[in-house]
């Protein structure tokens, strides 16, 4: 079997994508709501991409993430784990920071299921059918409100759902509440420790009575963890969902800055990449970049960046960003020789491409500014901006908008429905990635919102381009 290595793809490259590991479904069932659901293409893990190793013990607190929550100031200091909390119903099967929140957080869910019509659609069709009655899921994500749609949303497809965050900083605590009322066994709560990080994990892998045959994870620890420690049950998973949403910018948030005329390097110029380049230059930022692919380089230097070595603009640049996927990006050489107020952050999925364990000296100061942002401090003075301590910072300084994770919610939802229900013999253990015909469709669900209306194709048209008139209609290598 693939390991999960395989699954967590180099962020830097596979942003806004889902890889999927399928196994062998014995129990097939046919899927009423999607007409001509084709496979999944299978992931090219071999030739041409390069895998982001995970040890176990190198967990996704590399990501980091200030969901607003109700509860990060008024709760008291007593670990979770320390707690006797139960339910209404009297299940204690869940360890959240404050069970009493529940309320709170079933507002914050429902003002989420507003924005995520599509996710809402799919679970209205398809629920009377339930096409994963019989599946146990167990997923480790950023817990928020519009995640808390998702796993409701598999619930009432049938699904039995356990939960942990995929990171320490992100869960809002009154809908880990919220989704731990309704029956849902999580266990999570903002600011875990790296310990409390694995336990959350491992109780809920480990249920009475319940195993698991389905995971949907964020980064791969969940993945690892079953793979390494529970081998057996590793070997009974059907599916594996990983997904992975990297990208975005917003560093101003954060800052304050003014980005117009501002000297920016931004490392890698893959998906992450570009996407922060396009997103500074609107801002009006004078941007470098550094890249080893000369293909990438290329893309660079015909958007207009420059493309450059570190060292080469590191004493003059104002703004350091890193994303590759990669480890040892920006040292302490580095740090070292940036100029008073630059600011560093990362946009990677690890918190490895920054040395940030170089900057935990004697010689230097730490002086924390506002949430996720420290100032950092050498002995003549100069100061060096940390966002976010090095770890992922898209989540870290603000929130990705609810219709966009109703995108990516509904097609977790429709890859676990299609990898549960696939007859024998559909997939190999193997990684694959999303068809088209998929992608069409959650797109499809999405346009109502904006009152879209798409041209039909006439049969000559269709004929004539070689294609079928419902779709899907670009290949499974083509980039939008």
């Amino acid at each position: 079997m693939s390991t999960p290595d395989a699954i967590a793809a180099d962020e830097a490259e596979a942003s806004n994508k889902f890889s999927f590991m399928a196994a062998v479904s014995k129990t097939p069932k046919k899927i009423q709501f999607a007409d001509d659901m084709q496979e999944f293409s299978k992931f090219p893990t071999k030739t041409g991409r390069r895998s982001l190793s995970r040890s176990i013990s190198q967990s996704s607190t590399d990501s980091y993430s200030s969901v607003a929550s109700y509860t990060d100031s008024s709760d008291d200091e007593m670990s979770p784990r320390d707690k006797q909390q139960t339910t209404t119903k009297g299940s204690s099967d869940f360890c959240v920071k404050n069970i009493k929140q529940a309320e709170f957080g079933r507002r914050e869910i429902e003002i989420a299921e507003q924005e995520m019509t599509a996710l809402i659609s799919l679970r209205k069709r398809a629920q009377g059918e339930k096409p994963l009655a019989g599946a146990k899921i167990v997923g480790c994500t950023h817990i928020t409100a519009q995640t808390g749609v998702l796993i409701e949303t598999l619930c009432a497809l049938g699904a039995q759902c356990r939960w942990s965050a995929c990171n320490i900083y992100s869960t809002q605590n009154e809908v880990a509440a919220a989704l731990a009322e309704t029956g849902v066994a999580v266990f999570a709560w903002k600011g875990e420790s790296e310990d409390d990080f694995w336990w959350c994990i491992d109780r809920s892998v480990n249920g009475d009575s319940w195993q698991p045959n389905m995971i949907l994870d964020d980064g791969g620890d969940l993945t690892h963890w079953v793979y390494k420690k529970y081998p057996n049950v590793y070997k009974k998973i059907r599916g594996i969902v990983e997904e992975s949403v990297t990208g975005v910018h917003r560093l101003k948030r954060s800052t304050d800055v003014m980005f117009g005329g501002k000297q920016v390097v931004v490392c890698g110029y893959g998906e992450v990449g570009k996407g922060c380049c396009a997103a500074l230059k609107a801002l009006g930022a004078v941007v470098h970049v550094t890249e080893i692919d000369p293909i990438c380089a290329l893309q660079a230097c015909m958007e207009g960046f420059r493309v450059v070595k570190l060292n080469e603009v590191i004493r003059q640049v104002d703004v350091v960003i890193t994303c590759t996927g990669n480890k040892n990006v920006v040292m302490r050489e580095h740090l070292d020789r940036m100029k008073n107020g630059c600011i560093v952050c990362n946009m990677g999925h690890s918190n490895t491409e920054i040395d940030v364990a170089s900057l935990r000296t004697p010689e230097l100061t730490w002086e924390r500014i506002r949430s996720q942002v420290d100032h950092v401090i050498w002995p003549d003075g100069k100061r060096v901006v940390l966002l976010a301590e090095g770890r992922l910072l898209n989540l870290s300084c603000s929130t990705i908008p609810t219709f966009v994770l109703s995108i990516t919610a509904t097609t977790e939802a429709l890859a676990l429905i299609e990898l549960y229900n696939a007859p024998e013999g559909r997939y190999k253990q193997d990684v694959y990635l999303l068809p088209k015909k998929m992608d069409e469709y959650v797109a499809s669900l999405h346009l109502p919102s904006f009152d879209a209306h798409l041209t039909e194709l006439t049969d000559d048209q269709a004929k004539y381009l070689g294609l079928n008139k419902n779709g899907p209609f670009k290949p499974n290598y083509y980039r939008y």
